[in-house]
C-alpha cells in the first residue's frame, strides 16, 4: 500500500539518471527539500561528469571540451544539497522499493564496489534513449554511436588517429577520409557540418598538410532528412548540407554493417573508413523486465501527472516516459520536453510532500532547431504571439539555439552562478585550441 509523502519523517527520492531531465529535477529537489531536510534527494548515474547530450556531436568532433564543459556530479550535488551515487542500474524490486545496481569494477576487472541496493519512498526513472540498431546485423561490431561521452570520446580520438594518419601519407594524391552516417535526424545532421568545420580547422594545427579532405555520405531510410521536423527546415538544412559536399542518400535502408561501410537493400556497397549508427532509439532493455507497462521501445506508459500507470510510486521523464498529449500525440524525445517534465515532477513530489493533488504534465512545443555548426542554422519558433510556427534561419537561429543550453546551464547553476559559468566558458574559448587535440 502506498504510503503519503507527507506521513515519512524523511522520505527517500532516488533519481535514476542525470541527463537533461534528471541533473535538472535533482537540483530543484534539492534546493525545495534536500537543503531544508524535508527529504533525501539521491541522483544515479553510471558516469561521473554530465554532458548536455544535444552536444555529444560537438563531443564528437573536439568543438567540446568536457573537461571544461562537463559537470562534475559529485561536486554538483555537495553545491545543490542531493547526493549522488555513481553506479549502473540493473533493475528494481518494486515489492521492497529498492533499486538494484550492478558492481562497479576499474579498467582491469578487479572490483571496486559491490552490487548493492537503494531504498526509495519515491523513484523517477529519467535514463533518457540509446541508439536503436533494429537488430542490423554488424552495427554493435562496427559502428560508433553518440550515446554517451565514453562513447563520443571514442569516436573523436578514431578520427583524429585517420587524420593524423593522412597527414603523413606521402603519395601525391591522398584520398579523402570517408565517413558514413546512418540516421538523417537532428545527430546525423548536426553530425555531418560539425566535421566539415574541424576539417577547416585542423590547418591551424599542421594536420592538413596534405590538403585532408572529408567526404560524407548521410543516409536516411525515408524521402527526407530531419524527418521528424517540418519540411522547410529539412529543405533549408538539405541545401546547406549539399552546398558543403554532404552526399545525402534517402530512401536508402542499411541492412548491414561492415569493417569497409554498409550494405543497403539493393545489396549496394557504400565504402567508408568510419561509420556512424544513428538512426532510431530506445529504452534499455532492463526496462522491459521491470513489470512496468512498457510500449515496444520499452518506453513507460504513464498517467499525464508522470507516475507510471502500474506504479504510483514511480515518476517518469525524458525519451523513457511515453504520456499522450491532448491531441492524442505522443510527447517528442526532446531536452525541451525533458526540461518541462523536470518542472511538472518537481512540482508534484513536493505537492505529495504537502497531501496535495497532483498537477498534469502540459507539453508546449517552443520550436526546433537544427545547428548546422558555424555555416548556419536552422529552425522554427513556436508561441502565442506568432499563433503558429515562424522560420529562423542565420544568426538569430544560431542565438536561440545557444540559448536553450544557456537555459539549461542556469536551471543546474542557478541564476548567481550560473552567468559566471557562461562568461567562464566562453572566455575558456578564447585561450584554448578551437578542437580538442587529445
Amino acid at each position: 500500500m502506498q504510503t503519503s509523502l507527507d506521513k515519512l519523517t524523511m522520505p527517500n527520492i532516488v533519481i535514476v539518471g542525470g541527463g537533461a531531465g534528471g541533473l535538472e529535477l535533482a537540483t530543484a529537489l534539492g534546493r525545495k527539500l534536500g537543503r531544508k531536510g524535508k527529504a533525501k534527494i539521491t541522483l544515479v548515474d553510471k558516469h561521473r561528469v554530465h554532458i548536455w547530450k544535444p552536444l555529444l556531436h560537438e563531443v564528437a568532433t573536439g568543438s567540446l571540451d568536457t573537461e571544461i564543459d562537463g559537470v562534475v556530479y559529485r561536486a554538483h550535488a555537495a553545491r545543490h544539497s542531493y547526493e549522488f551515487q555513481l553506479g549502473s542500474v540493473s533493475g528494481m524490486n518494486r515489492a521492497s522499493k529498492e533499486l538494484l545496481l550492478d558492481p562497479i569494477s576499474d579498467e582491469a576487472g578487479e572490483q571496486i564496489v559491490a552490487a548493492r541496493t537503494i531504498p526509495y519512498d519515491r523513484l523517477v526513472l529519467a535514463i533518457g534513449s540509446v541508439s536503436n540498431d533494429f537488430g542490423t546485423p554488424g552495427v554493435s561490431d562496427h559502428c560508433y554511436m553518440l550515446d554517451s561521452k565514453h562513447q563520443a570520446q571514442r569516436f573523436q580520438q578514431t578520427l583524429l588517429n585517420q587524420f593524423l594518419k593522412k597527414s603523413q601519407d606521402d603519395s601525391d594524391q591522398v584520398s579523402p577520409t570517408r565517413l558514413a552516417i546512418v540516421g538523417a535526424g537532428a545527430t546525423g545532421v548536426e553530425l555531418s557540418a560539425e566535421l566539415h568545420h574541424v576539417v577547416e580547422v585542423l590547418s591551424v594545427y599542421d594536420l592538413d598538410n596534405k590538403q585532408q579532405r572529408l567526404s560524407i555520405d548521410l543516409i536516411e531510410a525515408g524521402p527526407r532528412i530531419l524527418p521528424a521536423l517540418p519540411e522547410r527546415i529539412a529543405a533549408a538544412a538539405s541545401d546547406e548540407l549539399e552546398e558543403l559536399g554532404v552526399n545525402i542518400r534517402t530512401n536508402t535502408r542499411i541492412t548491414a554493417a561492415t569493417k569497409t561501410g554498409f550494405i543497403d537493400s539493393h545489396n549496394t556497397q557504400i565504402d567508408a573508413d568510419l561509420t556512424v549508427w544513428a538512426a532510431g532509439v530506445k529504452v534499455q532493455p532492463w526496462m522491459a523486465n521491470t513489470g512496468l507497462k512498457v510500449n515496444r521501445i520499452n518506453q513507460v506508459e504513464c498517467h499525464p501527472s508522470l507516475k507510471a500507470k502500474t506504479d504510483d510510486t514511480i515518476y517518469v521523464i525524458g525519451d523513457c516516459c511515453a504520456v499522450e498529449m491532448a491531441d492524442g500525440l505522443r510527447v517528442p524525445p526532446r531536452a525541451q520536453a525533458a526540461h518541462q517534465m523536470a518542472s511538472t515532477v518537481s512540482k508534484n513530489i513536493q505537492r505529495e510532500c504537502k497531501s496535495k493533488p497532483l498537477i498534469d504534465f502540459k507539453y508546449t512545443d517552443y520550436g526546433s532547431l537544427v545547428n548546422l555548426s558555424r555555416f548556419s542554422t536552422v529552425g522554427s519558433l513556436m508561441g502565442n504571439l506568432m499563433k503558429g510556427s515562424m522560420f529562423i534561419e542565420g544568426k538569430v537561429a544560431r542565438i536561440m539555439y545557444l540559448s536553450l543550453y544557456r537555459m539549461h546551464q542556469l536551471a543546474i547553476h542557478g541564476y548567481l552562478k550560473g552567468p559566471f559559468i557562461i562568461i567562464l566558458s566562453r572566455l575558456s574559448k578564447i585561450i584554448r585550441p578551437k578542437i580538442k587535440l587529445h
